[in-house]
């Protein structure tokens, strides 16, 4: 159904498996920052409109990969589509942040909730399936998901949140309810995340973008549990392949070795984290993917390709192959989204350095 990989860099890494350079995409590739992108969102007349249309999705998911080398396309849609799902009403002003018109506060709200039909997310999975055919082999699809932490704090809080106090009055007044979200959630997850792997996605990914706002203990008990939750149900193989899992916490140094026991291929980290530091603690246990400041992008070219050099050589050489046949593995990204203020032309700097600087430091010394 689809043509033969071409750069299987990213799954190699993804599996740490040996690569001839250390693969790159970037979280938001598809983004604001391109001109390409705004002009087809102006198209498309709203962020859901771009969402939702299969024919557009498609479309600004390539623009990055016709610009620049990456490894790998990530699918365009938004980590809210599930609570959309749900019934709560999503919806993205010009300018602002996600909205809901319904938010999740009370004993009925929560009553009500309920793994969504997977029918409601057709455009998702369609889009899939497209972008996955117009790739035709060039580099692997990731799909992916918001966890059921992240899922839950928009689902409370209505929007984007400073405090959080909404969710985590919840959470802490009444964590019966607290437990049944997540539990709803982290079932939809999974199943939303297994449906993209049958349309297509070669790789899927776990966003835990506010898992770092909790204290140590309700980390544990409220997001990763739930993230656990998710990964156990996750398939490993479609049509003969293995699919890697990735899971990224911002703001979750502080809990590397308990991420990595859960076993998911790949740890994400942000840009507060060392790479040596992780390497050292987890790295030997999973792959590992980040995490340059997405602001060094405001710098100029030759400030990029230092600040990428000093990421790399923090990380270091994968090392020998071990006797499994694998090593230590790492795939470039950003500790964070791309910001849409950045100039296209430092992404240029920033994807040829990391091939460039990766080929030389695996030359034998």
């Amino acid at each position: 159904m689809y043509a033969p990989l071409q750069n299987d860099s990213f799954l190699r890494a993804c599996l740490r498996q040996p690569t001839d350079h250390t693969p790159v995409w970037l979280m938001r590739q598809a983004g604001r920052y391109l001109p390409e992108y705004r002009a087809t969102r102006a198209q498309a007349g709203s962020f859901m409109g771009l969402a939702t249309n299969t024919g557009y999705a498609t479309e600004v998911t390539l623009q990055p990969l016709e610009r620049y080398s990456l490894d790998a396309a990530i699918l365009f849609s938004d980590i809210l589509t599930i609570p959309d799902a749900m019934g709560l009403g999503l919806s993205f002003a010009m300018g602002e942040g996600p909205k809901f018109e319904r938010a999740v506060r009370d004993e009925a709200a929560v009553a009500q909730l309920a793994v969504p039909d997977m029918n409601k997310l057709r455009y998702v999975f369609d889009a899939v399936t497209s972008i996955r055919k117009a790739l035709n082999g060039r580099v692997p699809l990731i799909g992916f998901s918001g966890s059921p932490w992240t899922l839950a704090c928009y689902m409370v809080e209505g929007a984007g949140s400073d405090d959080y106090r909404l969710v985590k009055t919840m959470m802490y007044s009444r964590p019966d309810l607290m437990h049944r979200i997540l539990s709803v959630n982290a079932d939809a997850v999974a199943l939303y995340l297994n449906t993209q792997i049958e349309a297509g996605a070669q790789a899927v990914m776990v966003f835990d973008s506010w898992g770092g706002v909790l204290a140590d203990g309700a980390f544990q008990e409220f997001s990763l549990a739930y993230t656990q939750r998710v990964l156990k149900q996750l398939k490993r193989e479609h049509d003969g392949q293995r699919i890697p899992h990735i899971v990224f916490t911002k703001g979750g140094g502080l809990w590397l070795e308990e991420m990595a026991a859960l076993e998911p291929d790949v740890l994400g980290l942000d840009w507060t984290v060392n790479l040596k530091s992780a390497r050292a603690r987890v790295g030997s246990r999973v792959a590992l993917q980040g995490n340059l400041d997405p602001n060094v992008l405001f710098a100029n070219p030759d400030q990029i390709r230092a600040e990428v050099t000093k990421t790399l050589e923090s990380f270091g050489a994968p090392g020998p192959v071990g006797s499994n046949g694998t090593v230590d593995s790492h795939i470039f990204n950003l500790g964070h989204g791309i910001s849409q203020h950045t100039p296209p032309e430092s992404v240029t700097a920033l994807v040829d350095a990391v091939h460039e600087v990766s080929r030389r430091l695996r030359q034998p010394a």
